[in-house]
């Protein structure tokens, strides 16, 4: 077989598979990054979570010893159980954020400054966010203890103790979760069929059986997406943390976010392979949520 020959038989199989091929190779540049800066990096973690190491010396491989500590750990038991009161509470921020939309999706007077309101909390720093509202828990000149006074209240210390700090904090992490759920609700809206609610109306559907039964079901892609970026949200909160409390009073508001940069990172003394392994619990759980929201998708999609 001459060159010629066979650079015709591959130019024909290419001309033959070019649109199969095409889109894996307008994909490609995007799956290698994937591959070098997320998949590899977790794969790299799991590996270390095996292994006792300071960051500096030689790795000591421990296998699962890591694991067995943190079922010991108190510490680790707190923010475990901290981060599920901020995947619960956080959720609140899906319905919140629907209700918002439903409100300025309407084209009457000033609508477009309430809609610059809603939306700021969404364009600001969270850490901006942790300041206004350590600032508004303030026991001494707060906003909040403020109004208390007002109605007759005695201050609190929100911050100041461990039974109210981690749900202050949460607070603050639900102002601009619900505005970035209202984002998305207001840009699926836009995508809601005019058709179908007309039919609805003619049908004599309204208010609460027109959201429930035609315009919710329309709201499905935006639901999920919003549904899987609070619980990221909730899972991996750490800069509010980090400027409200510094994981105080007394450890009270650590999350497995923080507490893993505390165990890697800070001065409790550089544990890389224990704080990879509250990075893998995290991971696991992460990836538990989402892959079960893809399947329900998935299933939803298939039954069509």
């Amino acid at each position: 077989m001459t060159d010629t020959t066979a650079a015709a038989l591959d130019h024909s199989w290419f001309h033959r598979n070019r649109k199969t091929i095409t889109p894996w190779l307008f994909l490609l540049p995007a799956i290698l990054f994937f591959t070098v800066y997320v998949i590899y990096p977790i794969i790299q973690s799991i590996s270390l979570s095996f292994y006792k190491w300071d960051g500096l010396g030689e790795a000591e491989y421990v296998g699962i010893a890591n694991y067995e500590r943190l079922a010991n750990d108190r510490a680790f038991t707190v923010s475990l159980v901290n981060n599920l009161k901020w995947l619960l509470l956080y959720l609140l921020a899906i319905p919140a954020g629907l209700f918002i939309a439903l409100f300025l999706n309407q084209t009457v007077r000033g609508i477009r400054i309430y809609k610059s309101l809603f939306f700021f909390p969404f364009v600001i720093s969270q850490v901006v966010v942790g300041l206004v509202f350590t600032w508004f828990y303030d026991p001494n000149f707060g906003l909040l203890n403020g109004i208390l006074g007002s109605v007759g209240l005695g201050p609190i210390n929100v911050l100041g103790d461990p039974a109210l700090a981690t749900y202050g904090i949460i607070a603050a992490g639900l102002w601009p979760q619900t505005a970035y759920c209202m984002i998305l609700y207001l840009t699926g809206l836009n995508a809601v069929d005019p058709e179908q609610i007309e039919a609805a109306r003619l049908d004599g559907a309204k208010g609460w059986r027109m959201l429930w039964h035609i315009i919710i079901p329309q709201l499905k892609p935006a639901t999920f997406i919003a549904f899987v970026v609070t619980i990221i949200g909730a899972l991996r909160s750490f800069d509010l943390i980090s400027i409200m409390t510094n994981g105080g009073p007394f450890g009270s508001t650590r999350v497995l976010s923080f507490y893993m940069f505390e165990k890697a990172l800070s001065e409790y003394g550089f544990r890389m392979g224990y704080g990879a392994a509250i990075a893998v619990v995290l991971f696991f759980i992460m990836l538990f949520f989402i892959a079960y929201f893809l399947w329900s998708m998935y299933q939803d999609e298939k039954g069509r």
